[in-house]
């Protein structure tokens, strides 16, 4: 009998480390930027919270290709604003993307199949449309941050189509190729060995 995968039989309060840091399935989408609504201070002391603009701007840390961060262990230091998830941020923290692990165990929902911990390739992450690879505009570094307004952007709190698939899609099936003619056998034999087998079908 296989065991029930950790992340289904602990609360995000029981996991260890490893288990803890194996639940971000390496999206990138948190590590973008984000711009906070300006509002006035009686809003917030009155419990409003300001909205939460993402930007395709990267993380100065960000790597766009692998989705990952330059420096994991030194990122708090480097980006002093960086957020370290926690079991008891997660609930606050309201900028996560729908997609995050973190947020789905926290709701008591189950992982897709394109988290790694599922597929077992962290490639899933960037084929079912999760990840931000490709569509990092720049760094943070590299652009003017009166200029980050003008990259906002919705998809990061959209979800994929086909990530939503309860399982991977299927490839689609190569149709067979038609046999060569056996030696010796006639035009009529090829057409009515042609006409018996399905099209398309195994």
């Amino acid at each position: 009998m296989d065991e029930i995968p950790f992340w289904r039989r602990k609360t995000l309060t029981e996991m260890n480390e490893a288990e803890w840091e194996s639940l971000c399935d390496g999206c990138g989408r948190c590590c973008l930027v984000k711009l906070e609504e300006d509002i006035p201070a009686a809003q917030i002391k009155a419990g409003v919270n300001p909205a939460i603009y993402y930007t395709d701007v990267g993380c100065k840390l960000l790597d766009g290709e692998t989705c990952g961060c330059r420096d994991y262990p030194n990122r708090g230091r480097k980006v002093p604003d960086c957020v370290k998830l926690t079991p008891k941020t997660i609930a606050k923290v309201g900028w996560l993307p729908p997609t995050c692990a973190y947020k789905l165990i926290e709701r008591g929902r189950d992982l897709y199949w394109w988290h790694p911990l599922v597929s077992g390739d962290p490639d899933t992450v960037h084929a079912a449309g999760i990840s931000v690879r490709g569509r990092v505009y720049a760094s943070e570094e590299e652009i003017p941050a009166q200029e980050a307004e003008e990259r906002i952007v919705s998809w990061p709190l959209r979800w994929p189509k086909r990530a939503r698939e309860p399982q991977a899609p299927k490839e689609p099936r190569a149709p067979k190729q038609p046999q060569a003619p056996k030696p010796n056998e006639s035009a009529a034999a090829v057409q009515e060995r042609s006409r018996r087998r399905p099209s398309g079908g195994p």
